[in-house]
C-alpha cells in the first residue's frame, strides 16, 4: 500500500474515532439553541392494514428546512472557521437547503451546487434562503465536482452532505433526543443516501439499539460497500435519487456502520410510493420519497418486527410538493 494511500487511511480512521457520544453530546449543546428538538408520535401498525403492533415515529421532517440535514449544516457552520467567501455545498436538495438555512441564519454568503435532478421544492428551498443556486450535471457526484471547482477559486469553506465529522456529530444529535425521549426502543430504522445521518445515529448507540438501514433498490450504497468490505461505487437512480442517491456512502461512517448497523433492508420504488401514501392518508404527515423510505420497509414487509419487539422509524425529510392545496 502506498504512503499516500497509508496516509489518507490514518486520517479517515482518526476522523471516525473522534465520531463518540461525548463529541456529540457536546455538539448537541453548541448546535441546540439553532435546531428544533423534533417530536414523537406513537401509532400502531394496525392503522396500516398490519398485525397490531406498537411503532414509534422520530418526525425529523419538521427540522428547520423540513429534514434532518439543518443538524450537520449548522455543526460546520459553528464548529468551523468560516472565511470572508463563505460556505459552500453539494447536494440533492435537502443538505443545500440546510446549509442556505444555517448560512442566512448566522449571516454567512452560501452557494449551493445541485443536479438537475433536485426536486423544483428544494431548489425553491435553497433559493428563498437566500444562497445561490447553481445546477450542475445530472447526479450528485457532478454537483459535487463542481463545487470542488468553485472551493478551488474562491477560498469557500466546503460544507460535505455525508462525509465531514461535523456532519456526522450534528446528525448524530437525532440518536441522542430519541434515546431520551424514546429510551425504551428496541429497533430504528434509517434510511440511508451517503450515510451521514446513519453513521452518526449509530455513533451514538453504539450497539445499545438495533439499527436497521434502508436504501431504495436502484440505489443501494451502503448494501453495496458491506458487500465489497469498503465503500465503493454502485447505482444511483430510482424514485428517491434526490435525496437517497450519492454513488457511494462515505469513508467516515463505513467503519461505524460495519460495527454498529445490524443489516440493510432494500425497498421498492413503488414500497415507498405506498409508504408516503399511507403516511398521508392515516397520519396527515407529509414525507418526500427518501423521507418515506425507512418506514417502507414496514409497510412492505421487508423488515417484520417480531411481536414483542418495539420499533421507531425515522421520517427524516418533507421537502415535497405532493400535497397541493391549491387543487
Amino acid at each position: 500500500m502506498s504512503t499516500l494511500r497509508c496516509a489518507i487511511l490514518d486520517g479517515i480512521m482518526t476522523a471516525t474515532m473522534d465520531i463518540t457520544r461525548e463529541r456529540i453530546a457536546a455538539t448537541e449543546a453548541v448546535i441546540r439553541p439553532h435546531i428544533r428538538r423534533t417530536p414523537l408520535l406513537r401509532a400502531d401498525l394496525a392503522d396500516f392494514g398490519l398485525p397490531a403492533a406498537p411503532l414509534t415515529f422520530k418526525l425529523e421532517m419538521l427540522q428547520h428546512s423540513r429534514s434532518f440535514k439543518a443538524r450537520g449544516a449548522f455543526a460546520n457552520l459553528l464548529l468551523r472557521q468560516v472565511p470572508k467567501a463563505g460556505v459552500v455545498a453539494a447536494s440533492g436538495g435537502n443538505h443545500g437547503a440546510a446549509v442556505a438555512y444555517a448560512a442566512q441564519r448566522l449571516g454567512i454568503p452560501a452557494t449551493i451546487f445541485v443536479p438537475d435532478i433536485t426536486s423544483p421544492a428544494k431548489a425553491e428551498r435553497i433559493r428563498n434562503y437566500g444562497a445561490k443556486l447553481v445546477i450542475a450535471g445530472n447526479r450528485y457526484a457532478e454537483a459535487l465536482a463542481a463545487s470542488e471547482a468553485h472551493v478551488a477559486q474562491t477560498g469557500a469553506l466546503a460544507v460535505h452532505a455525508y462525509d465531514q465529522a461535523e456532519t456526522l456529530l450534528g446528525q448524530g444529535s437525532v440518536g441522542l433526543e430519541l434515546e431520551q425521549d424514546a429510551p425504551g426502543i428496541d429497533t430504528l430504522l434509517v434510511a440511508v443516501g451517503g450515510g451521514g445521518l446513519i453513521g452518526g445515529i449509530a455513533a451514538w448507540f453504539a450497539g445499545r439499539t438495533r439499527i436497521v438501514a434502508v436504501e431504495p433498490e436502484q440505489s443501494p450504497t451502503l448494501h453495496t460497500a458491506f458487500e465489497a468490505g469498503a465503500p465503493v461505487d454502485a447505482p444511483a437512480g430510482g424514485l428517491a435519487a434526490d435525496s437517497l442517491a450519492p454513488r457511494r456512502v462515505g469513508e467516515l461512517m463505513f467503519p461505524i456502520a460495519r460495527a454498529h448497523v445490524e443489516r440493510v433492508v432494500l425497498v421498492s420504488d413503488a414500497a415507498i410510493r405506498q409508504a408516503q401514501a399511507a403516511l398521508w392518508s392515516c397520519l396527515r404527515l407529509v414525507a418526500e420519497p427518501g423521507g418515506a423510505a425507512a418506514f417502507a420497509a414496514v409497510l412492505s414487509g421487508r423488515y417484520r418486527p417480531s411481536p414483542t419487539e418495539r420499533v421507531a422509524v425515522l421520517l427524516c425529510g418533507a421537502n415535497t410538493n405532493a400535497v397541493n392545496f391549491d387543487s
